[in-house]
């Protein structure tokens, strides 16, 4: 690079630089020129509106995006009649691609009536061919397309839309690079996610992700607790560790670093109230991370453990690397070592070739892992994976009544399992307003069940103790236990 730099009339340099992230720093400086103009011309700021689908990374992805937007001149928009709208997509089961291509033809009719507006699609769905080339040819409304690799340039992309005046698409099949350093929004200022990788290597036969989010890239531990360091200082008591498959942080590291290391690291960050993470795969859980799970105040009392299923004739098939009895024992040494621990699980219902002997062994690992909650899916034949050219796909109406008997037996459990901790003393993160009841709060236990109480909201993001009430299967109503040493008539006569 040449020593000496040109700077424009603003005090920009006259081309944009070639490092990362100053390149989209000058980017934003250049949207808010177009911000400045829409002023000048209608009399108010530009307004911008993300829809996310999708996972956590999808969420914590649309906060950067949101965080650029709103650097380079643009207000928060309520909804799909903003000036920009962008759609941060998931393509893990195919109703969401649906529910994507639905929503385009309705920002069709709201861009007649707005020709400024502009509409941009990124995330998992545009990692597919198939799916940009149909956008390309049939939805030409659509001004920005890009994808998982490089959703940092959504500055450079909407400022080459503003002067080229077409459709951009900018889509990478993978990438080694990783941009965290620029602006973010966060939903609630006391709580953020953090990620710490991206990518997986682990190609379950039904999944989709390793393709869309390519292969396994750890960020530096120092990176991520000086990220975390800053959000403290910043106001925040509590982070989620994002990863596809945190227990395989820092194998692509030199010198390696483990997840539980890591987050010993991060428990040593001054100020920090909890650390969650999401989400491990059971195949990596390691003895080392229990052990540090078991030692923390910090670490949240929650483990989302992905069983998918039961059989372990339908696991192999899935390429999940452990077996029924492998998951149950790994359960079994979690609740040893941390009585306490809330276990959330995700299960698929009719793989290809699942029987109802292999159903029977799914219900079998419910009733004796007793979740706290778990997310029920049925299963969804993804294009390009493994699964999806598999025989003995599963009929439609075997599939429907096998998910609702898996349904009615989750929650009969998990309403007993979760009111296990009712007449007690909790600390309730207060995380918002409640919305159905005038002066009472929403907050979140330490192992995630959530707890609603009376309180003002000068108390949101603070750790208050909370005694439960009562348990209404999937949470508590509460009361705020000001004084820990009152006792009320109730606890008297337990």
């Amino acid at each position: 690079m040449n020593a000496r730099k040109d700077f424009d009339r603003t005090g920009m340099p006259s081309e944009a630089p070639q490092d990362e992230p100053a390149r989209q720093q000058y980017f934003i400086e250049k949207c808010r020129q177009y911000t400045k103009r829409f002023f000048e011309k209608k009399g108010r700021v530009p307004t911008a509106f993300i829809q996310t689908f999708g996972c956590q990374m999808n969420a914590h992805d649309s906060e950067r995006l949101m965080g650029v937007l709103l650097a380079a001149g643009f207000a928060r928009g309520d909804g799909e009649d903003s000036d920009f709208v962008l759609y941060n997509t998931c393509t893990v089961r195919e109703n969401a691609n649906q529910r994507v291509y639905g929503r385009l033809g309705h920002l069709n009719s709201l861009k007649k009536k707005n020709p400024d507006m502009l509409i941009a699609l990124c995330g998992c769905m545009m990692q597919e061919p198939h799916v940009v080339e149909r956008l390309r040819k049939s939805y030409r409304h659509v001004d920005i397309i890009f994808g998982t690799h490089n959703i940092y340039k959504l500055a450079e992309l909407l400022y080459r839309r503003m002067e080229e005046r077409s459709m951009v698409i900018d889509v990478w099949e993978n990438t080694g690079e990783i941009v965290e350093a620029l602006p973010g929004d966060r939903k609630f200022p006391f709580k953020s996610g953090v990620n710490i990788m991206f990518g997986c290597n682990n190609f379950c036969s039904y999944c989709i992700v390793p393709y869309v989010r390519g292969r396994e890239r750890s960020r530096a531990p120092d990176d991520i607790v000086r990220e975390i360091r800053e959000l403290v200082k910043d106001g925040v008591v509590e982070v989620m560790l994002l990863g596809q498959n945190v227990n395989s942080y820092g194998k692509t590291l030199t010198p390696p670093v483990s997840f539980a290391e890591l987050l010993k690291r991060v428990e040593g960050i001054e100020g920090l109230k909890r650390i969650r993470f999401m989400t491990p795969h059971p195949k990596d859980l390691s003895d080392e991370l229990i052990e540090v799970m078991s030692r923390s105040d910090t670490i949240c009392r929650h483990m989302h453990l992905p069983l998918q299923s039961g059989s372990s004739r339908i696991l192999k098939k899935m390429n999940r690397n452990y077996t029924k009895e492998q998951y149950l024992a790994l359960t079994e040494k979690l609740r040893r070592a941390i009585p306490d621990i809330s276990l959330t699980t995700d299960i698929i219902v009719g793989f290809p070739g699942e029987t109802e002997e292999d159903f029977e062994e799914t219900l079998d690992v419910v009733r004796k892992a007793r979740f706290d909650s778990a997310f029920t899916f049925i299963y969804s034949r993804r294009t390009g994976t493994a699964a999806a050219a598999m025989d003995g796909q599963v009929p439609d109406d075997v599939v429907k009544r096998r998910f609702d008997r898996l349904l009615k037996e989750v929650q009969e459990i998990s309403a007993g399992v979760c009111g296990r901790d009712v007449h007690t003393v909790r600390k309730v993160l207060a995380e918002e307003r409640d919305s159905h009841l005038d002066g009472w709060l929403t907050g979140r236990l330490s192992n995630n069940t959530i707890v609603h109480f009376a309180g003002g909201q000068e108390l949101i993001g603070t750790i208050v103790d909370v005694y439960l009430e009562e348990s209404r299967g999937f949470y508590y109503m509460g009361s705020l236990r000001e004084n820990k040493m009152e006792v009320t008539d109730h606890e008297k006569a337990l």
